[in-house]
């Protein structure tokens, strides 16, 4: 077979994957067959079966490897930066669109899309962020942003600062969201110090901290735990004792 019939073969096999995904739809393909498409849209004339198996075997799922930087990606043989680009890409889109679908949107009635949300874009990092979700008086999402990188504690993320966003946004509520790259979903004391400060801070400006949620293996919630509800009780008796 000589060059050119190589590369139509090639063409005809990825057609016909393109056809099954509109025909039936994502779950028609395989992991290998999806990264396979994602690597031909960067070189479109070569083989990608065999680096979507072995980006696969090395990172040990697609998810995995959606979320590993383009340097990590490119030693696997056969994915380069034309190739990696459209994994990359497509994973930074997907965010983008999670972030927008949010917008406008009452919590209430769309929690599991703002985990959703938070999930995409901060599992596998390999450093801790601290985002804040603004709400408005009836919980609609106003925006979501990253306010502070590396360790999270009271003397890294500022939280006058973080108020201060509050207040330039409008903010009747709000939501804090860290990662832990560990994958670790137990709250560490700084992080109990840091919710505690920024509560007790947004309290007095009557802003409500709605949660905080913790992304690792899975997602962690101080107010399904009922831990919002004693630091809100601390603050109460703060208060009390200050005005008593």
């Amino acid at each position: 077979m000589d060059k050119k019939q190589w590369q139509e073969k090639g063409a005809g096999h990825r057609a016909r994957l393109r056809d099954r995904f509109l025909d039936r739809g994502l779950e028609s393909l395989n992991d290998i067959e999806v990264l396979e498409l994602l690597l031909s849209f960067g070189t479109p004339r070569s083989d990608c079966k065999e680096p979507a198996r072995q980006l696969l075997k090395t990172f040990g799922s697609l998810s995995a490897v959606m979320e590993t930087p383009v340097s990590s990606l490119e030693v696997v043989k056969g994915v380069g930066p034309k190739n990696s680009f459209a994994i990359t890409f497509v994973q930074s889109v997907a965010g983008r669109y999670l972030k927008q679908r949010l917008e406008g949107k009452r919590y209430l009635h769309s929690s599991k899309d703002v985990r959703e949300y938070l999930e995409h874009s901060m599992r596998g990092l390999k450093r801790e962020v601290l985002n804040v979700i603004y709400l408005d008086s009836s919980h609609a999402v106003i925006d979501s942003e990253t306010v502070a990188e590396g360790t999270l504690n009271v003397n890294t993320v500022y939280p006058r600062e973080l108020v201060k966003k509050c207040l330039d946004h409008h903010a009747a509520a709000v939501i804090l969201a860290h990662n832990h790259p560990s994958g670790s979903l137990t709250p560490s004391p700084p992080d109990v110090d840091l919710t505690k400060k920024i509560f007790h801070l947004c309290s007095m400006l009557q802003i409500q901290l709605l949660d905080h949620l913790i992304i690792g293996s899975g997602v962690f919630s101080f107010a399904d735990t009922g831990m919002m509800q004693d630091i809100a009780g601390e603050c109460r008796q703060l208060s009390q004792s200050l005005t008593g």
